[in-house]
């Protein structure tokens, strides 16, 4: 029985030794006293179960370490995480110091700035864009630019304040600007004949405007374009005297209109080609606005910034917005054509 009991009690001890054996890695200060244990059975088991269950007690520590190991990773965790405040705190403390010396950097710009501002004296050329000027230097400077062309574009200034120079002088000048509004004749109202004739001078006042009394019967007086009605021609002036002085007027002068061509041809007068600056016809508009036949409208619109021609024409408006487009591009227009006078000679 007793070695029965033995030989039954060795099979635990071996499983027990193996288990001890795969549990050496864990903690091998304790193996050794594993294999050491001979004698009854029932002691063996029981203290090979014992060491079993110790065994298994003390290798729990080793799944406890890293407990611990978790608790100062924690521990390192709050420690970077008190770091990290700390290195908010002085990111924290770096923006504002970076806040500050972008402030006082930009109170140093915006003085610059101030003290970099073109003077109205500084902007003196007439004959540039202002939207070129405001391209090179900046807004301030076209502002300059326009209020010195008359070309300020706030909503309370009227047509008349653009086109026309204040308090300058109202007697002829060297060059002029003239433009009739004409009335139907013949069958269909096709043929035109000349109604009113306006000229203004180089500063957009007008220096003559009178009505023109009909050389034919009026089939279409046109009003919705022309502005001409029955009365104003009726008690006009006769034809042959208007052309006798706008003729004198116009002598020796340079000539501003728009399609002029059909202006001098209802009045039946001739020009010097040399002197004549039509805006229909000058090449750098067509540029501009893009089109071979521009309107005058269309040319006020994009180069002045002002609307003409919105109802009734009015003949002395349009000569003042033809003066003010020539006024605009005067000395390049006049360069153009000293320069094609001399390129003529030449050949």
């Amino acid at each position: 029985l007793l070695k029965q009991k033995a030989n039954n009690s060795s099979k635990p001890l071996s499983t027990g030794q193996t288990d001890t054996k795969k549990k050496q890695p864990l903690k091998a200060t304790k193996s050794p006293q594993v294999p050491a244990i001979n004698g009854n059975g029932t002691v063996v088991k029981t203290k090979s179960t014992n060491k079993m269950v110790t065994g298994s007690a003390k290798d729990s520590p080793p799944a406890g370490k890293p407990e611990s190991k978790g608790v100062t990773v924690n521990k390192n965790l709050n420690g970077t995480k008190s770091n990290g405040k700390g290195c908010k705190e002085k990111k924290k403390n770096g923006i504002v110091v970076k806040e500050k010396d972008e402030l006082k950097h930009k109170r140093r710009k915006a003085e610059e700035h101030v003290e970099q501002q073109p003077k109205e004296a500084d902007i003196w050329f007439d004959d540039v864009d202002p939207k070129d000027i405001e391209a090179a230097i900046g807004p301030e400077a076209a502002k300059i630019a326009r209020r010195n062309l008359g070309l300020e574009t706030e909503q309370s200034q009227s047509v008349e304040q653009v086109l026309v120079k204040e308090k300058a002088f109202d007697g002829l000048t060297r060059a002029v600007a003239m433009d009739c509004e004409m009335v139907g004749v013949g069958p269909k109202g096709e043929d035109s004949i000349v109604a009113r004739v306006s000229i203004v001078n180089q500063f957009g006042k007008c220096i003559y405007d009178k009505y023109v009394k009909p050389t034919e019967k009026v089939t279409d007086y046109r009003t919705a374009v022309s502005g001409i009605r029955p009365q104003n021609i009726n008690t006009g002036e006769d034809f042959k005297t208007v052309q006798k002085e706008v003729a004198e007027i116009l002598k020796g002068r340079i000539l501003v209109g728009h399609a002029l061509k059909n202006d001098l041809k209802v009045l039946f007068l001739d020009h010097p080609q040399k002197k004549i600056r039509d805006t229909q016809r000058y090449k750098p508009f067509k540029e501009r606005v893009k089109s071979s036949r521009p309107s005058l409208k269309l040319l006020c619109e994009k180069l002045l910034n002002v609307q003409v021609q919105t109802a009734e024409h009015c003949s002395i408006q349009d000569a003042q917005a033809a003066m003010r487009l020539y006024t605009l591009e005067k000395k390049k227009w006049e360069a153009a054509v000293k320069n094609k006078a001399n390129n003529k000679n030449c050949k």
